[in-house]
């Protein structure tokens, strides 16, 4: 049987640590904080923000909640993230998006201060990533990859990872931390050619691809390590990643469930970027 790779314990060993660091930054005069901005009622923005009040609240991480109609105009918003840029006691600013249409998102995203920019999506944050600059903020999610690992005592140091999946937010940026732990990394995608043969030959597997259980018994072999970012509903309402775990679960050496995996941890680590972004006030 594979050893469940369950992101609680990691979410639960870094939130112990981060009331430590919190409590280092308070006895040097500084409170992290940080700038939400919510365009909008979406129900999945709504979840998400419910899920990181209640984590800063268990913290004591300052949060300020900035929310727009619908139909705020490009003005409104970029005047709101150049107020928290300014604003020395915010260390962190999250938007969440997607944007309504008539709105710019990428207009919008490039006034974010890179040094605030705790969710990575700025252009410099991401340049900064591929360039190894420890000053920027790494995309939570991928980052959420790296922690889990860590914590199970899975090294990627000198092992083949197979990444299925290229986007901006983790596909990518997944490699780039998994070659700083210098693992050989193979990035694919769904047109990938015999795509089931180049994961089997992995020996991390990350499924970043963005289909509901597409990665069946057919895409692994023994022993693996399978790390399955995924998050789907089917239509019975039940979650599901990217990966067939009942089909996966049996021949894997460790795996991470869906729900109660990956995203568990990502929210942790958006707590640790802003405790970060405060630490470097200090420093």
């Amino acid at each position: 049987m594979a050893i469940r790779l369950a992101g609680k314990p990691v979410s639960d060993a870094l939130q112990e640590e981060l009331t430590e660091r919190i409590g280092a930054c308070r006895d040097r005069g500084v409170e992290p904080a940080m700038l939400l901005i919510r365009v909008g009622e979406r129900d999945d923005d709504l979840s998400y923000e419910r899920t990181i009040l209640k984590r800063c609240e268990k913290l004591g991480i300052s949060v300020r909640q900035k929310v727009f109609p619908e139909a705020c105009t490009q003005e409104e918003l970029t005047s709101c993230i150049r107020e928290g840029n300014a604003d020395e006691t915010i260390h962190g600013i999250m938007l969440f998006r997607p944007l309504p249409k008539h709105l710019d998102e990428q207009k919008i995203i490039r006034a974010i201060d890179y040094r605030k920019d705790i969710d990575s999506v700025t252009r410099l944050s991401m340049a900064g990533i591929y360039a190894d600059d420890p000053k920027v903020f790494p995309p939570c999610t991928a980052e959420a990859v790296m922690r889990i690992l860590d914590y199970y005592g899975i090294s990627p140091e000198g092992k083949r990872a197979v990444i299925v999946g290229r986007s901006q937010v983790i596909g990518k940026p997944a490699a780039m931390l998994l070659m700083k732990r210098n693992a050989t990394v193979t990035v694919c995608h769904s047109r990938t050619r015999d795509l089931p043969q180049v994961t089997k030959e992995g020996e991390i597997i990350i499924a970043a691809v963005g289909r509901p259980e597409m990665l069946d018994a057919s895409y692994f072999s023994r022993g693996q390590t399978v790390i399955d970012v995924g998050i789907h509903f089917r239509p019975d309402g039940t979650m599901c990643g990217d990966v067939k775990y009942d089909e996966a679960e049996p021949l894997s050496a460790a795996i991470t469930p869906v729900p109660g995996g990956v995203g568990s941890v990502t929210t942790s680590v958006l707590l640790e970027h802003i405790v970060r972004a405060a630490e470097n006030v200090v420093k």
